[in-house]
């Protein structure tokens, strides 16, 4: 199966050069050699035109929140990537950059020799902006490919503001795609012209990172123009730790996630979004292995779109709970990040919230706290602290506790704007899975997004929805939980 025509986007006027070299692949967002539609699209190329395929995965160091626990985890997947794709017949050129600025020119020094060059269609972060800036300069076409979910990006025409509304477009449309998924491994048996080596003047200006470097010692990371003060976790990136981590999920935990994954006592939640945000494994996948073991079959798929989170797939009551989470909640978010440049800003949440929380901005309020203390945990809330310390520790807060620790900096600092702006900053500088649509849309939540007005209205939430530490204690079991994260 050839990549669907709606996944495609060609992003500049430059023609293919059939005289180049090679065909390349700018893996920027989809860092997997697996159920990836980008990658597949550039062997596609190289099979048409007949030519040797490089794949170049670079990492920069002058991104926002660059660090030791992100860079870790990416080179994680690049030293996985570089395992697999040794015996592919195919250029795999890892660089990761030592100095800042040290790897401008390396796209367009490739590109000059390529056919075509082929890149990850992700519409959050810097990456649209990165991709766009490229298009303009390079001299052949530039291609990118949506990888992201189930649903393609441009098969949705509007910006869904309820996930009511988007589960029943779902629910109309997506079983036309669930027959167009990404060939498990594009490469096998691609018997492509093999290129045994880069122009000498490339490999010497730009280097390819060195095996300690994606082996991950603790020196390779220490001469980078990086912050070290965020240091790695032991939660290990890369491909081959995110299959481990969905077999456990579905041979250990799957049975209870419908029951208990609200619970921060229970090890019931997949963990799977580090992994799905650095695309380290892809919703393809997981779908298939999950649908694998509950016996599904695309005939099992209700014919009647009623909305509903459960009953629609046909599946286990607990296989439904978490389809509401990989799909219509993390490709909601997908949703509105292509379509709308401003969906991290304050403008771009519901009119009925910007004039809600507009109204209550002067509200007194019965805290506050500067960045330096929410950062550290240091706050009157126990619960509350250990939330944003597990989220220093390990790169992840627990699901349920995530929408509470939200909830909680609205009411403690001086306005909504500010709120967001350091949910913003914590999220993305401390979680693996920050940055991604996902993280925007969970962080805009707690101000409205994807809700509906609450009463009764109350001081600083105005008819924002209300949480609690003292009601969350009273319905989840957290007592060991505060006491494990506790400073």
């Amino acid at each position: 199966m050839t990549v669907p025509d709606i996944r495609i986007q060609v992003l500049n006027a430059s023609p293919v050069n059939g005289e180049g070299e090679f065909i390349l692949y700018w893996m920027i967002a989809y860092r997997r050699a697996h159920c990836n539609f980008a990658l597949q699209r550039a062997a596609e190329r190289a099979h048409e035109l007949n030519k040797p395929l490089v794949i170049l995965e670079a990492l920069r160091s002058g991104y926002p929140w660059a660090s030791d626990r992100l860079h870790r985890f990416v080179l994680d997947g690049m030293a996985d990537n570089a395992r697999r794709l040794e015996r592919k017949g195919v250029c795999y050129y890892p660089y990761v950059e030592p100095l800042l600025d040290a790897g401008k020119g390396l796209l367009a020094a490739l590109a000059a020799q390529a056919c075509v060059v082929v890149t990850d269609d992700f519409p959050a972060f810097m990456l649209p902006r990165m991709v766009t800036a490229a298009a303009r300069q390079l001299p052949v076409r530039l291609e990118q490919v949506d990888s992201n979910g189930l649903l393609p990006l441009r098969a949705a025409d509007r910006v869904f503001t309820t996930a009511y509304s988007f589960r029943r477009f779902l629910q109309k449309n997506l079983r036309w795609h669930l027959i167009e998924f990404p060939e498990e491994d594009p490469l096998a048996g691609a018997g492509l012209p093999r290129l045994h080596r880069l122009p000498e003047q490339i490999t010497e200006r730009w280097p390819k990172a060195k095996d300690d470097m994606l082996a991950g010692g603790k020196r390779s990371l220490a001469g980078l123009p990086i912050d070290h003060s965020v240091a790695a976790t032991e939660t290990r990136g890369g491909s081959v730790a995110a299959e481990a981590v969905l077999q456990r999920f579905l041979d250990e935990r799957l049975t209870r996630y419908a029951e208990a994954r609200n619970q921060p006592e229970e090890a019931v939640t997949s963990e799977l979004s580090p992994y799905l945000h650095f695309g380290h494994v892809s919703a393809h996948q997981v779908f298939v292995e999950l649908m694998t073991r509950e016996g599904w079959s695309i005939g099992d798929l209700a014919t009647v779109a009623k909305g509903s989170r459960s009953g629609w797939w046909g599946v286990s009551p607990s296989a439904e709970a978490f389809l509401d989470q990989l799909v219509t909640w993390r490709e909601l978010g997908f949703n509105i990040c292509w379509q709308r440049e401003d969906y991290d800003r304050f403008e771009s949440l519901p009119q009925w919230a910007i004039k809600t929380l507009s109204e209550h901005a002067r509200d007194p309020r019965p805290h506050l706290y500067t960045l330096e203390e929410l950062e550290s945990g240091r706050t009157h809330d126990p619960l509350w602290n250990a939330a944003q310390m597990q989220l220093a520790r390990e790169g992840r807060i627990h699901n349920y506790l995530r929408m509470l620790w939200g909830k909680k900096i609205l009411e403690w600092t001086t306005s909504p704007q500010e709120a967001l702006a350091v949910m913003i900053e914590l999220n993305n500088k401390y979680a693996l899975d920050g940055r991604d649509p996902n993280s925007y849309s969970g962080i805009s939540w707690v101000l409205g997004r994807y809700d509906r007005p609450w009463g009764p209205e109350r001081p600083v939430f105005g008819k924002v929805r209300y949480m609690s530490s003292e009601s969350a204690a009273r319905k989840l079991r957290v007592r060991d939980y505060v006491s494990e994260y506790a400073l």
